[in-house]
């Protein structure tokens, strides 16, 4: 053996034997140096660990302890320094390592009783020029064509951030090059792996997770590389075949079901298919509303294997359930990528309702203009009285009556009770003494001794409105038979001529020829159809 080595050796002995001596052992129980190393590289945090805190040596649950910490190159207890050593009970946390960190560190645990020790190394080498991770490496292994999962190894690092209720952040890059979340063919899952589609020889490289966290006030990181190399494919795969990242009509309220149908070849390992809903794993007994069920599977003969199906049951559909991605995923480090469905709730029938609305209008519509039809007069008048501020002032034109009303004047042809009786009683009575209106009406309010042209010329002129009352006898005034006529209420004959005359005078030709002349081509006076407000003809 070389004399330069043993000389060596015997120097570190020598050096280790004198640093213990330093530290104040009172006879503990050694339990020498862990057997995992800690790595780290300059600028990054790292975690020392103690295991003595475990029922292997003591209850610790109810047996009072403390723990220190010494570096065992000189020494001295590790206290906290600011920006450099955080030290928690069982735990050291060096938050800006430096080459001078590298070495061993002591625990030294203390109970009333007992006394342990145990000795912990950390390794603090200079990054590799060109390489981004650390020198040590860990080392998975890809499946081609499929996806395949890497698992970044700082597990005891997030494990111990939650004890302390820290939150923390992982990120992936392969050769230097960050990965996002929503890189081609790459995913964040779980907070600490990454999942890989469709792994090919392309894949293959140095991946390095870095989790990056805020302690006792200093942001800091540590990180891990792998050095992932693709195998050929060796076994199938399971597939899935239900659901199908497909979108799904339900009824609200309605019962609904859907299979997760997972092929699991023969060769190579049986999987179960498992259903994430909002997220979460969906037990046999997720609620009493959505729930899945137990495991089924029959033979598959080509390719051989078996199906394998498992049901996602919603007993009642509720408006919570829509828009949500379920999710069916076979659960094994050749990761088959997971197939999903989402529910939609179904779109309302409109037709029905559509229909009923429109009908609903048309009804309402027959039934108003049949009431308008009927009730018109009395529906105009109604509205007059209540909206007359709608309604010019009728003083200001002049006029001294809102309508001349003619009727057929006692005549020996054409003449019938009836008509008098409504032109000088009922008329007025409605008109007037019920809606207000001022009438002028021919044997009623004419002047005695008045020429009849000069009072039907007057009057008109006065009026509004011209309102002639006949019957449909009214215009029926002679039968011609052998040269004389007779009248259907007048048994007597007479000539032609007379009989001419007499008509021309029962329809008040005279007031009828003065009032068309003001309506046609003067346009003074108003004339409509069947209005009891207008004239009527």
């Amino acid at each position: 053996m070389d004399l330069s080595l043993i000389y060596s050796r015997l120097l570190v002995f020598l050096w280790t034997t004198w640093t213990y001596a330093e530290i104040p052992q009172n006879n503990c129980t050694n339990y020498h140096l862990q057997f995992e190393w800690v790595f780290s590289v300059p600028g990054h945090v790292a975690m020392l660990n103690s295991t003595l805190v475990s029922r292997r040596y003591f209850d610790y649950t109810t047996v009072p302890y403390n723990i220190t910490w010494y570096n065992l190159k000189t020494g001295q207890e590790m206290i906290n320094q600011t920006d450099k050593v955080f030290v928690l009970r069982e735990t050291m946390w060096f938050l800006n390592v430096t080459l001078e960190d590298n070495g061993e560190y002591v625990t030294i645990l203390r109970t009333p009783s007992r006394c342990f020790m145990q000795s912990t190394k950390l390794v603090v080498e200079p990054p590799i020029p060109g390489e981004c991770g650390k020198p040590q490496k860990a080392y998975q292994e890809l499946q081609a064509g499929v996806a395949h999962l890497l698992n970044c190894p700082l597990m005891d690092y997030i494990q111990k951030l939650k004890s302390y209720d820290i939150s923390s952040t992982i990120t992936w890059s392969k050769d230097c090059t960050h990965i996002s979340d929503e890189t081609e063919k790459y995913q964040y899952r779980d907070s600490t792996k990454l999942n890989i589609d469709g792994v090919d020889s392309h894949h293959s490289g140095l991946y390095t997770c870095v989790l990056t966290f805020t302690l006792d006030g200093v942001v800091g990181s540590v990180s891990e590389t792998i050095n992932a190399t693709v195998k050929d494919r060796e076994y199938p795969v399971p597939q899935i075949f239900e659901p199908a990242n497909e979108t799904i009509k339900a009824k609200e309220g309605s019962r609904f079901t859907k299979k997760c149908l997972v092929f699991v070849p023969t060769v190579g390992q049986s999987l179960d298919p498992i259903w994430f809903v909002r997220d979460l794993k969906a037990s046999n007994k997720t609620s009493e509303r959505i729930y899945v069920s137990e495991k089924m599977s029959r033979k598959h003969d080509a390719p051989a294997g078996f199906l394998v199906e498992r049901l996602l049951i919603f007993s009642k559909v509720t408006a919570e359930d829509f828009n949500l991605n379920y999710t069916c995923l076979v659960m094994s480090s050749r990761v088959q990528p997971p197939a999903y469905f989402t529910l939609i709730p179904v779109e309302p029938d409109l037709i029905l309702p559509v229909g009923c609305v429109f009908g609903s209008l048309i009804l309402v519509f027959i039934m108003s203009v049949t009431i308008f039809y009927t009730f018109r007069i009395s529906i105009v008048l109604w509205f007059r009285e209540t909206f007359s501020i709608l309604y010019t002032d009728k003083d200001l034109d002049g006029k001294l009556y809102d309508a001349y009303v003619a009727y057929s004047q006692p005549q020996p042809v054409g003449f019938e009770e009836e008509v008098e009786k409504f032109a000088l009683h009922t008329l007025p009575q409605v008109l007037e003494e019920t809606w207000g209106y001022k009438l002028f009406i021919e044997g009623r309010d004419g002047l005695p001794g008045q020429s009849k042209v000069d009072s039907v010329e007057e009057n008109i002129q006065a009026s509004r409105c011209f309102i002639l009352l006949y019957t449909a006898s009214t215009f029926i005034c002679r039968q011609q038979t052998n040269g004389t006529c007779s009248n259907s209420s007048d048994k007597t004959r007479k000539t032609q001529s007379t009989c001419d005359r007499e008509c021309s005078e029962s329809m008040h030709h005279l007031e009828c020829v003065a009032a068309m002349h003001r309506s046609l081509l003067e346009g003074s006076l108003k004339v409509r159809h069947f209005d009891i407000s207008n004239c009527v003809f």
